[in-house]
């Protein structure tokens, strides 16, 4: 599931008490304070070197995530020529060498001297940080690219690079290693077409995992494809000799239908173009498609200038606020409903997609992808309600299913206000209403605190001995909750676990709901490791990701890594967390001891003739407070998996899936990633 992100975050212990005790010499040295600070402490960085000494501050991570940006780049680059007019197609190739080119039919990078730097464009562009034409608004009035430094990142943190540029009647290339020319531009042919291909091969000393991934790809290609209905985008994959073409005409309608196609529509499409002054002078487009479906839950994608704005932003607040308010205004002046209706009942089984292109946009918020521009959100405001009153008024059957579908969800509002007012949040900090089962922690700041969300009382009660009372406080569950996706607010607030985990966090729920009221700066879910854990993790996330998402997105929701196995020779005691950490343990074991199975060397099956002991922990409960401390609580020790939205898009499209009603697409799915199980519990 790429598009829910699950990155490994190591220790993350809360610093809560200050270090009294004195450091030794070496510690001060390793620490920076034993040295002096003189001029031979300033280090100049030439070139490219920062992005390879630290290349986590350009592209996020080097894991996974990570080494798709570097793809991600250099599309965004053919896509910007695209948003200028300049490209139709563009062709990403994963190698057999583990290489990927992006290939793109766009005007192709200038080669010549630059009159600065007075060597070839194409070396500036590939080897300086900040250097491109998206500065220069006559070459591009809007771009991509949120925190990337472009293809100069990528030939950075690439072993080699080769450049091809179709341009001015002529084929040029040249050839990089780890961010340095190899050799100069060289002509090496004639051509009619022009365009860019950049082939790179990631740095294996540098990432993680140097292997791509074809979904991935696909995922991100997709939702350009329907960002950009003019572009053509091909994916060939040659280890599976693959090629898939995303090209989508109706552009966002098409989206739309793609988000909603397990779900069952109760309108067509509404479709909303225009633009406005922004405060720049230049135009912001603004492009809208959504429609109503038979679920509870909201659907809201929106982007700017290609960026998935994940935390939303003033494009956001303007079409909502434009919704609610021409809506209600039809529905008012046409005598169809007595119920005050708010922004919350409109929301309820909507699907929709927001796409700006802003010229100089503002972004803010934890991930840095929430829009601040002011004036957007005006245009947004105004073009909708323009837009949306003529296609009412044109269409009154459809604008008669909306206003009974928001009746029918304000109904249920109201009947949830007297349970929404029991779990309502009273005080940052203290709460009368704290459930009963909770087991606090002392510490009352919350970037110092984190809470456990446990299956079980049983494995509630090891973790609330093992824990360290401090900063950790724990709330353990009574089997498995709502399946939110099909729930109105109602019920789900009629739901005892649900209340519990609301009114424990303290940040509340629905329109009062404000992620940074949550009394605990992490949440981490913890289960067993079988099919019934999977099962409980699984609502656990629908439900933060279809009424919390802020703590997604505010990265402040982990999941716990209970080891699988406890394997034990004499008095040692190792544990592992998949079947390959168990296998090495075994080995380790054996060529310590000697004991080497001289039939089979590499066998680990057979524990009993060399007296190693494995124990499979089926679930929490089994292990003793001091294993669960140990093994998945001790910040020192223990693994968590912080769990973010990376392709929202697709997220709401596996939750659909996964949790919707219908059987047939959750089959499909199953059948089509089972290749993919890691831990199958028969």
């Amino acid at each position: 599931m790429s598009c829910f992100a699950l990155q490994r975050k190591k220790g993350l212990y809360p610093q809560i008490l200050p270090n009294t005790m004195a450091e030794s010499t070496e510690e001060q040295e390793l620490n920076g304070k034993g040295k002096q600070y003189s001029e031979d402490s300033i280090k100049v960085l030439e070139g490219l070197e920062a992005v390879r000494m630290r290349p986590a501050m350009y592209i996020g991570d080097i894991g996974d995530r990570g080494l798709h940006h570097l793809i991600q780049e250099v599309v965004d680059n053919s896509i910007d020529e695209a948003l200028a007019g300049f490209c139709t197609k563009i062709i990403v190739t994963l190698h057999n060498d583990g290489s990927c080119s992006v290939q793109d039919d766009g005007r192709g990078i200038p080669t010549g001297p630059h009159p600065v730097k007075k060597i070839s464009t194409l070396e500036v562009v590939l080897c300086t940080l900040h250097a491109g034409g998206k500065f220069d608004k006559g070459s591009y009035k809007v771009s991509g690219g949120l925190h990337g430094v472009g293809v100069s990142c990528v030939n950075a943190l690439s072993t080699k690079l080769e450049a091809t540029i179709k341009r001015d009647g002529k084929i040029y290339s040249q050839e990089y290693s780890r961010g340095n020319p190899v050799h100069d531009v060289k002509e090496i042919g004639t051509s009619k077409e022009t365009g860019t291909m950049i082939r790179f091969y990631p740095d294996d000393t540098i990432f993680k995992t140097v292997e791509f991934r074809a979904s991935r790809v696909a995922e991100r290609l997709r939702e350009l494809a329907f960002l950009n209905p003019e572009v053509s985008l091909i994916l060939i994959d040659e280890a599976n000799s693959k090629t898939e073409e995303y090209h989508y005409p109706g552009g966002l309608s098409e989206f739309v239908r793609h988000v909603d196609s397990h779900l069952t529509a109760l309108t067509e499409t509404v479709s909303i173009s225009g633009s406005g002054k922004s405060d720049v002078g230049a135009d912001t487009i603004v492009d809208v498609c959504f429609e109503y479906n038979d679920s509870y839950s909201e659907t809201l994608l929106s982007y700017v200038n290609n960026i998935n704005t994940v935390e939303g932003g003033t494009h956001v607040s303007g079409f909502r606020s434009a919704l609610t308010r021409t809506i209600n205004s039809y529905a008012t002046s046409n005598n169809l409903t007595k119920a005050a209706l708010t922004g919350e009942d409109f929301r309820e089984g909507l699907t929709a997609i927001i796409s700006v292109k802003v010229a100089e946009p503002q972004f803010e918020g934890q991930t840095k992808t929430k829009l601040g521009n002011g004036d957007v959100e005006g245009i947004v405001r105004q073009v909708v309600n323009e837009s949306l009153s003529m296609f009412l008024d044109a269409n009154p059957k459809i604008a008669k299913k909306i206003i009974e579908k928001a009746t029918l969800a304000a109904e249920a509002r109201m009947a949830a206000k007297k349970s929404r007012e029991l779990v309502r949040r009273q005080n940052a900090l203290e709460s009368s209403a704290l459930p009963g089962k909770l087991a606090d922690c002392s510490l009352r700041t919350a970037e110092d605190t984190e809470i456990y969300l446990v299956e079980g009382d049983s494995a509630g009660g090891s973790a609330k001995q093992g824990r360290d009372r401090r900063f950790q406080a724990i709330l353990p569950l009574r089997g498995k909750i709502l399946n939110t996706h099909r729930a109105r607010i109602n019920k789900i607030l009629d739901n005892e676990e649900i209340r519990t985990i609301i009114a424990a966090l303290g940040a509340g729920f629905g329109e009062d709901f404000d992620a940074e009221k949550s009394r605990y700066g992490k949440i981490i879910l913890m289960a067993d490791a079988d099919v019934d854990g999977s099962h409980i993790r699984t609502l656990l996330l629908t439900f933060f990701f279809l009424n919390m998402r802020d703590l997604i997105t505010s990265g402040r929701l982990y999941i716990a890594q209970p080891p699988l196995y406890k394997v034990k020779k004499g008095k040692q005691e190792h544990y592992a967390y998949n079947d390959q950490e168990r296998d090495e343990i075994i080995k380790r074991i054996r060529k310590d001891k000697g004991l080497v199975d001289e039939t089979n060397p590499e066998s680990v099956e057979s524990t009993t003739a060399d007296g190693i002991n494995i124990q499979r922990f089926k679930g929490l409960g089994e292990m003793n407070p001091d294993q669960l401390w140990s093994t998945t609580m001790n910040p020192d020790t223990r693994t968590l998996l912080q769990v973010s939205i990376e392709n929202a898009a697709e997220a709401s499209l596996v939750f659909d899936t996964l949790m919707g009603d219908k059987v047939e697409p959750r089959r499909e799915f199953i059948e089509k990633n089972a290749q993919y199980v890691k831990n199958l519990d028969v």
